[in-house]
């Protein structure tokens, strides 16, 4: 009986260390991704990321230090992003706002 109740203990125990260690590497503070489509862009500013519904849109502020990518991973202007392409924004949670430091352009 002893050995069956420690047995459960030490299962839980797994489990909710398993689980906390999910929910830290998904944590904004620390750098997450998001990926969608380009809503509005305004260079240097700001970005919207339209995702998948029923998500109301993200928007995000683009860093002094943001780099962008093509689907390659070679660095592309800020111009060459448009209107509804799709990418992928790796960002930080600063505050209450979402600072983008890298968009990917991603395939179809």
């Amino acid at each position: 009986m002893i050995k069956t109740i420690l047995g459960v203990i030490c299962a839980a125990a797994l489990l909710i260390g398993f689980a906390h260690a999910q929910t830290s590497a998904a944590d904004p503070k620390a750098g997450a991704e998001m990926t969608g489509t380009i809503k509005e862009y305004t260079p240097g500013s700001v970005l919207v990321l339209e995702t998948l519904a029923p998500s109301e849109p993200v928007q995000f502020k683009l860093s002094k230090n943001v780099t962008y990518a093509d689907t390659d991973g070679k660095v592309i202007d800020a111009a060459g992003l448009t209107k509804n392409q799709k990418i992928r924004v790796h960002y930080t949670k600063v505050g209450g706002d979402n600072v983008a430091d890298k968009v990917t352009l991603i395939g179809n």
